[in-house]
């Protein structure tokens, strides 16, 4: 996996997180809002993507569930990146097709290494 389409309505936290996986040798994409992350997903096809739940307009779940179900969207792995962090969210977010909820209270270390465990081997050329 090399690209990253990263969603959050924080200016700072899209800032944060863009910097750490690009120290980790990620290309990143970012997006402001659901709307935009389903705009950018269908364009750009990203490898995988990091949502966040609270958003305006379009929350991280709906929007989980709508890439889930586009024929174009659908295979891309979604990792949920969300301060919200109860076993319903944890368990709504996994429900919806998230292949990991990680809470941002301990995002960094863990988020890359998820990202590392969901990369797919790139096929010989």
């Amino acid at each position: 996996m090399d690209t990253v389409l990263v969603v959050d309505d924080s200016p700072m936290q899209r800032q944060m997180l863009t910097d750490l996986l690009k120290r980790n040798d990620f290309a990143v994409w970012t997006a402001k809002d659901g709307l935009d992350a389903l705009a950018q997903a269908r364009k750009t096809v990203p490898d995988v993507i990091v949502l966040d739940i609270v958003m305006p307009a379009m929350n991280g779940y709906e929007v989980c569930r709508r890439l889930k179900g586009n024929p174009i969207t659908k295979d891309i792995p979604v990792v949920i990146c969300s301060s919200k962090t109860t076993q319903v969210d944890h368990y709504w977010g996994l429900k919806l097709g998230a292949a990991a909820y990680i809470d941002k209270s301990a995002y960094p270390k863990k988020l890359v290494g998820t990202l590392k465990k969901l990369r797919q081997p790139h096929p010989a050329a």
